[in-house]
């Protein structure tokens, strides 16, 4: 016979605040800090007056770099010190290079003029410097044409040859075929 009891999950451990990414003041164990900062004269200090100096300015020791020998500590408010970091981080997520990639795509059957139209808008993308990954779709039946896919996309590879290498050959993957093609490095 089963009893109608809740379900006894155990003791609920209280929300854990993150940790702090860098030792703070107390947290620091080294005996001996190499001390940096503004208004702070620049040397090697022991921890206690290191602590003596940043709470003299009302501000925190934070290690910035522990696996040096003696651990480099700053002089500077901690939550300030955060910000700014995120604030580098993002600045270097948005000066990174994302890579664009532009598909086309073609059919089995596509004629010549469909198939200039789309080799036009290709090479404009691969000479702004993005990706182009053109596919053959097999709609139904049309998969008995495969091998009049790849002589396609062979032909669109080498038409794009002067502007572009081939990065993948073509390749069938369910009722498409790929072909990718990335800008050819710029000549300095």
């Amino acid at each position: 016979m089963a009893l109608n009891k809740p379900f006894n999950r155990g003791p609920r451990l209280p929300f854990k605040k993150k940790e702090a990414e860098h030792n703070i003041n107390q947290f620091i164990r080294a005996q001996e800090v190499r001390l940096v900062g503004d208004n702070v004269e620049q040397g090697i200090f022991s921890l206690r007056d290191a602590l003596a100096i940043a709470q003299e300015q009302e501000l925190d020791l934070v290690e910035i770099s522990p696996n040096a020998n003696p651990p480099v500590c700053k002089v500077t408010d901690y939550n300030k010190f955060i910000y700014e970091q995120k604030k580098k981080l993002k600045e270097i997520k948005s000066n990174a290079k994302q890579t664009v990639i532009k598909e086309i795509r073609f059919g089995p059957n596509t004629d010549d003029h469909d198939f200039n139209f789309k080799l036009k808008h290709a090479t404009s993308f691969l000479e702004a410097g993005e990706k182009v990954r053109a596919y053959v779709h097999f709609k139904g039946r049309a998969i008995v044409y495969k091998e009049q896919g790849e002589i396609l996309l062979l032909r669109f590879a080498q038409a794009l040859e002067e502007v572009g290498k081939v990065e993948q050959l073509p390749k069938l993957e369910g009722k498409r075929m790929f072909l990718t093609v990335a800008p050819k490095a710029a000549k300095k």
